[in-house]
């Protein structure tokens, strides 16, 4: 089994990779780590840039756990992406962070997270970042 963490650059997601890298030496399990992008931007500050990706495997490395770094461009939400994943990797948990928002925000633009807890096919932990 594998545990799958949604990342990105943010604080929500150095919190959930902090939860999932925790989650992984507990469970002694490997990390697959999902971070993607649709392309229909020119800049998304949600992909991952080398040096943040560096800075994610350091940390990695300096935990111990076996991981997989799974970055690329495609046509789905990220949401679809990462349940996709732990699909595929037949994972035993997802970890995502969660972002705050108000709920009429939440009701206008959607919400990520919330198609991710509805959709896998395993548990799911969410979490938030401490500011």
């Amino acid at each position: 089994m594998t545990i799958v963490v949604g990342y990105v650059p943010t604080p929500e997601g150095e919190a959930a990779l902090s939860a999932a890298i925790s989650e992984a030496g507990l469970r002694e399990q490997p990390l697959h780590v999902v971070n993607t992008s649709r392309g229909d931007s020119l800049v998304d500050s949600r992909f991952a840039s080398e040096d943040a990706l560096t800075a994610v495997r350091a940390k990695l490395d300096a935990a111990g756990v076996v991981y997989e770094i799974d970055q690329h461009v495609s046509s789905h939400d990220a949401s679809d992406e990462v349940v996709d994943a732990a699909d595929r990797v037949k994972a035993s948990l997802i970890v995502i962070g969660l972002r705050r928002r108000t709920p009429t925000g939440k009701l206008i633009t959607g919400s990520q997270a919330q198609r991710i807890l509805l959709d896998a096919n395993c548990p799911v932990l969410a979490v938030k970042a401490t500011y």
